[in-house]
């Protein structure tokens, strides 16, 4: 391929690329700022002279290419894959410690971890990631449905589990209120109030519950880290690239939603029923404005005080953010000046305050999970499993992304799912990694899991030692700082102004996801909102834009006529291009909407064809039946048959044969005609459209743009090859143009390529193919052998 500079920057136009004797294709397009020197080095230029090359035009001089000479000039082979099955087996010492620091991190990382420059960072990342942990751990599980102490044993073990396994360095694993509102669904249906009022004074067993949601919650864990681990070791982290992120934003939100509702009965000090399945938040909403009246004064003040004390705090957090060293503690200064009061003014005694109650100090031994639970957890299991991973990942990216190293989702499936697991037979209830803790943990300083892991020694400090000093604390105080924290979820809502100026189909899924979670519980409204997305995706396939493609003045490009303006189409070549692949769901539409464009009743033509076809075969057949009497009468009075064939018009006129003169001249012409094809083709063909009679169609050539073909399936090469056939009955030759060599190999292997479709129908580009469209327009109609063939 030769490079050479055009001399003035003029254009080259198209009619002098079509010229037969030029055998090459001459482009225009503005010429790179770097230019290539005499030795091969690459010059970078300055701006004024960058500014005056892209004045300059240049010449890229080659021959038209199709898809067999490019091939031999590009000396294409076929791509042989190696089967990663086999390097499975492979032992060695070399494999052995790439798999060790595979599954183990920490081993990678922990001997080369510079203890001067990040342990103090670490350190004090930890401690404030810690604070944070102690009063939201005790908030989340009574989210859960939990006795509070068991928040602080999920803080505790999954954290140290992660430290070992995780692959991310700044996220916080531990009690999040999305997966806690989910646990809380699941403990709440299957161990309601309901089941455990004592027959004597119809009041609850609290003992009896709490000790059966445990094993529930315990028992989810184990089976969500089950999930997880399989998921991660079979490597199918991209489970989650099927949840967009405005899915994920609308399940959020509207897990938000469902959190700020279940506090509502700790905020007012109510007692309500326990409810599960579609409509339940609806329910419940109704149950609390029904029972408002009886709202405990004591329990509501409590909380709109922690509440206020809250948000003041973090109003001054985010005021002094620059002064201060770390972020001021609110949320336990709260939680410590909380219980204080609660215990030196008595308000559970004398105001109805509920509170925690008792905290067991000391750690639980592990205990079992229950198998006969697996089967009515197996689907909320499921469900927890991808959207705690789906928040672990795109956190763990966002961070990996901003600091410059690498997440590996499979193993990050492998972490979390062991976190749950051992967390699980500890007693813990699914954990994933929370948005704040994170954020703090980032900017206090944090630079690995180190801080994770100081974080859960402090925990452990305050389960052996501390935990028992919270007794007092009121459950209203922990659920205002549930809903104080849920300002960052409940903000989303600016997602649907955002979603409908930016793409309104993402709003669409967006608002799906939302009313499908608030109406349908956290469970059915995921699956919902998941199949709903990859349903508009096929969708969104199924009608992609079509497009007839014209040729930008004096260049190699072609883009819509009806979006370019100065575009033109390329007399008797049509060019047709679709934004999708093409496959079994649209194959039918991209036919239709093909001959659609053309402008030609192609389907119409091609009956029409074959009607008049079929007339004269008929005609044919009947004029050589009745010609075969008067054949056998000559032979028998010795009288040869080319004499009858033979006789003008005008002898038969003489000898007033009327009755046979028009027959034997139509048979006489249509049995020449035969001949005459057969022999040497110099008459007209008797089924082209225009000896037919049928209208012609106005260009000889369709151009199929497959640039967007990503994949064909055997409905694509059966819609393709009929498009082939349906274009040459109506004399129109058929090319393809700029397919992709995968798509080249699955075509070779569909066997799409005979005698009648070669690789020469394949070109380069559409300009390669346009040119050779314009140098061979096609003059006659295809053999119909071939055309059968099909």
């Amino acid at each position: 391929m030769g490079l050479s500079e055009a001399p003035g920057g003029g254009a080259t136009g198209l009619e002098d690329l079509c010229e037969p004797a030029m055998p090459r294709v001459s482009e225009d397009r503005p010429r790179t700022h770097s230019t290539a020197s005499s030795n091969g080095d690459i010059q970078v230029r300055g701006p004024f002279q960058a500014m005056e090359l892209r004045r300059r035009d240049y010449h890229v001089e080659r021959p038209l290419l199709n898809q067999e000479q490019l091939e031999e000039l590009g000396s294409r082979s076929s791509a042989t894959g190696t089967l990663q099955w086999r390097t499975w087996f492979r032992c060695s010492h070399a494999r052995a410690q790439a798999l060790l620091l595979q599954y183990f991190p920490v081993l990678a990382w922990l001997p080369q971890y510079p203890v001067r420059d990040w342990l103090l960072g670490d350190l004090l990342s930890g401690l404030s990631v810690a604070i944070m942990q102690l009063p939201q751990g005790l908030a989340y599980a009574l989210l859960a449905g939990l006795p509070p102490v068991f928040g602080l044993y999920s803080s505790f073990y999954p954290v140290f589990i992660y430290f070992l396994f995780g692959t991310s360095r700044h996220i916080s694993v531990g009690t999040f209120a999305v997966m806690s509102v989910m646990v809380g669904s699941v403990t709440e249906s299957l161990a309601p109030d309901e089941a455990f009022l004592q027959a004597s004074n119809s009041t609850v067993d609290v003992a009896a519950r709490d000790a059966a949601r445990v094993q529930v919650a315990s028992t989810l864990s184990v089976l969500v880290g089950l999930f997880q681990v399989g998921l991660g070791l079979i490597h199918f982290g991209f489970v989650v690239t099927y949840l967009s992120e405005p899915l994920v934003r609308a399940y959020t939100t509207a897990a938000s939603v469902q959190v700020f509702v279940s506090q509502l009965k700790y905020v007012f000090g109510l007692h309500l029923s326990s409810r599960s399945g579609p409509l339940s938040l609806i329910y419940t909403v109704l149950e609390v404005c029904w029972k408002l009246p009886h709202t405990v004064v004591g329990t509501m003040v409590t909380a709109v005080v922690a509440g206020v004390v809250l948000v003041l705090v973090k109003l001054l957090n985010d005021k002094l953010r620059r002064q201060l060293p770390m972020p001021l503690p609110g949320e336990l200064l709260t939680l410590i000046g909380a219980t204080g009061i609660s215990y030196g003014v008595g308000l559970q005694h004398r105001f109805g305050v509920d509170v925690v109650g008792k905290i067991p100090a000391g750690l639980v031994p592990p205990v079992a999970p229950s198998p006969q639970l697996f089967a009515r957890l197996v689907g909320n299991a499921f469900a927890i499993a991808v959207v705690g991973f789906a928040i672990a990942i795109s956190l763990g990216k966002i961070f990996a992304l901003r600091h410059g190293y690498r997440v590996d989702s499979n193993q990050e499936l492998v972490a979390l799912g062991l976190s749950n697991l051992i967390g699980g037979i500890f007693q813990c209830f699914p954990v994933s990694c929370s948005m704040s803790r994170s954020l703090v943990q980032e900017s206090t300083g944090g630079n690995t899991q180190v801080a994770g892991a100081i974080s859960s020694l402090f925990i452990l400090i305050i389960i052996v030692k501390l935990g028992e000093l919270f007794q007092d604390l009121p459950k209203a105080v922990l659920a205002a700082a549930i809903i104080v924290n849920l300002k960052g979820m409940l903000m989303q809502f600016t997602d649907i102004r955002s979603l409908w100026k930016a793409n309104r189909v993402d709003l669409l899924i967006w608002l799906v996801t939302f009313v499908a979670t608030i109406l349908l519980n956290l469970d059915l409204g995921l699956a919902v909102a998941v199949v709903f997305s990859l349903l508009l995706v096929v969708v969104r396939t199924q009608l992609p834009h079509y497009s007839v493609l014209g040729q930008v003045p004096d260049t190699d490009i072609y883009r819509d006529v009806a979006e370019y303006s100065e575009a033109r189409e390329v007399p008797g070549v049509k060019v047709f291009r679709s934004s999708a692949t093409m496959y079994f769901a649209n194959a039918e539409l991209y036919s239709d909407t093909l001959k659609q464009r053309c402008g030609v009743n192609v389907d119409h033509l091609i009956s029409q064809k074959k009607k008049l076809l079929r007339k004269q075969e008929l005609k044919l057949k009947r004029l050589q039946k009745e010609n075969k009497l008067p054949k056998q009468a000559a032979a028998s009075k010795g009288t040869s048959i080319s004499i009858n064939v033979n006789t003008s018009v005008t002898d038969i006129e003489s000898n007033d044969v009327e009755g046979s003169k028009a027959k034997v001249s139509a048979g006489t012409e249509l049995e020449d005609t035969a001949a005459r094809g057969q022999e040497d083709a110099k008459a007209p063909d008797m089924s082209s459209l225009k000896t037919l009679g049928l209208p012609q169609p106005d260009f000889h050539s369709l151009i199929l743009d497959l640039s967007s073909l990503s994949f064909v399936d055997t409905v694509c090469l059966k819609s393709l090859k009929n498009i082939f056939r349906d274009f040459r009955e109506i004399e129109v030759e058929v090319y393809m143009a700029a397919c992709h060599s995968p798509v080249v190999t699955q075509l070779e292997v569909g066997h799409f390529f005979d005698a009648s479709i070669t690789k020469q129908h394949l070109f380069a580009s559409v300009h390669d193919a346009v040119i050779f469209a314009l140098q061979h327009p096609r003059s006659s109609p295809v053999n119909p052998v071939l055309v059968t063939k099909l």
